[in-house]
């Protein structure tokens, strides 16, 4: 089985914004991914970028069973329908993860705290470059 775990954040919410992206095993990583975001954004935005890669990137490695995972309750909740997506920008991000969610066969959410090892890499990953210059 595959799992992502996804991270975003803004710096001034909204500012300038980044995401981190692990893809792995139960135990190994398999691939790293961090990148800024454009312009101003949200913390709730850029936890929606971060899955939308995390989808993206792991269709090199399943089409059968994905297990996301993402220290942010609002994005897991969402898209399990416990919490309504009322803001327009969001419901964007939010229909674009149930498109790519059909290249999967199953695709699981899962809410983490901040401490998982995975997860605090991805949120590593994304201050890294929250941090960087360029």
């Amino acid at each position: 089985m595959i799992y992502t775990n996804s991270d975003g954040g803004a710096r001034g919410n909204p500012g300038p914004g980044a995401i981190g992206v692990v893809i792995r095993d139960e135990e190994n990583i398999l691939l790293e991914y961090s990148e800024k975001i454009p312009g101003k954004v949200t913390n709730n935005y850029a936890e929606y970028m971060g899955l939308i890669k995390a989808l993206q990137l792991a269709q090199k490695y399943t089409t059968k069973e994905l297990v996301c995972i993402s220290d942010s309750e609002l994005v897991v909740r969402q898209l399990l329908g416990e919490y309504k997506v009322r803001d327009p920008k969001l419901l964007k991000l939010f229909l674009e993860v149930q498109k790519l969610q059909n290249n999967f066969e199953k695709v699981t959410y899962q809410h983490v705290r901040r401490e998982n090892k995975f997860q605090k890499h991805a949120d590593y990953l994304l201050n890294k470059e929250l941090d960087s210059k360029q």
